[in-house]
């Protein structure tokens, strides 16, 4: 548990949520469980049978993004209570889109809010709990916690408890087939171990769509036309990995993130093994993570077709191949 909680909530005190490593094999055995992984927006939601917050992972206020979700007495059956779960956004064909869920979590003024929540209906995806009237249950088994969340939530379109599944091979080849993120699978015995990225819960991505941070940029004079990713290894040497434009910012976004990464740039190039530029490079700290979708990895360990999606909240992936 972190600081005392900023935003009026007696008793509970904001959390950094549980991150899993990354493998790619598919842990078997008794004592694993495996639920999807889905493609969304971490949100953590605070509950004191009077108010309700929403967080995201790092513990940024979204209570105003996601009305839907801002009297969780419409949806727990508790005195008090923290959930941890995906808010996301299905497309035309029903499959969540992480650039639809971001015209929601990336609204800045509350006048957007009524006609971004009509033009884009979200879904809660929960699937854990830290805290249940009036105690922390974070030292429970995660299948005791399992209990305890199925028998409090009350489940609706808009707020679902995510099932756990025995075989994680079996459900990795359904999320293969509607080409879904991934699958998370975790020890039934496992704690949630908050702030913490613990292999107890690993996740084994379908790979199409990866979370990296921006090494530098490329520029044509002054004007930024490239973002050069990579990826860190478990000694956080980060290795560059691919080079890609805009993408799916707009011409606001992409302004914005050039500015926030010109106040981050330095002399040292961050990269393991930096790339060859073609272009003049201007390095940046390894502060600023974004979502980037690609068809498949190729055999030097970089991307191919990297399409820049959005601008996250959230932890880097790890080199799966360094």
């Amino acid at each position: 548990m972190a600081h005392t909680v900023t935003f009026g909530l007696a008793d509970m005190r904001p959390v950094f949520p549980m991150e899993p490593i990354q493998s790619l094999q598919i842990p078997v055995g008794e004592e694993w469980t495996a639920s999807v992984k889905w493609d969304g927006v971490r949100i953590l939601t605070y509950y004191d049978g009077h108010e309700t917050a929403l967080l995201n992972r790092k513990q940024h206020l979204r209570t105003m993004h996601y009305p839907e979700l801002a009297d969780a007495a419409q949806y727990c059956q508790a005195k008090s209570i923290i959930l941890d779960g995906e808010v996301i956004a299905l497309d035309a064909q029903n499959k969540p889109s992480f650039h639809d869920v971001m015209r929601r979590d990336g609204i800045r003024r509350q006048g957007l809010v009524p006609t971004r929540a009509k033009e884009v209906p979200i879904v809660y995806m929960v699937f854990d709990i830290l805290f249940y009237n009036g105690k922390s249950v974070t030292e429970l088994p995660f299948q005791r916690r399992m209990d305890i969340l199925f028998a409090s939530l009350r489940t609706s379109p808009t707020v679902q408890a995510v099932p756990n599944y025995p075989d994680g091979e079996a459900l990795f080849d359904v999320v293969k087939r509607h080409q879904l993120e991934g699958i998370v699978v975790k020890l039934g015995h496992s704690a949630y171990v908050c702030g913490e990225r613990h292999s107890d819960w690993r996740k084994i991505k379908n790979y199409r769509d990866i979370i990296a941070v921006v090494g530098g940029y490329t520029a044509v004079g002054d004007v930024p036309n490239a973002l050069l990713l990579g990826l860190p290894d478990r000694d956080e040497h980060l290795y560059y990995v691919a080079t890609v434009g805009p993408g799916k910012l707009a011409r606001t976004e992409w302004a914005q993130l050039h500015h926030t990464l010109y106040e981050h740039r330095v002399e040292k190039c961050p990269f393991e093994r930096p790339p060859a530029p073609s272009r003049q490079v201007v390095w940046t700290k390894p502060r600023i993570a974004v979502k980037v979708q690609f068809i498949e990895w190729a055999k030097d360990s970089s991307l191919r077709q990297p399409t820049l999606q959005a601008v996250v909240d959230a932890p880097p992936d790890e080199h799966p191949f360094a």
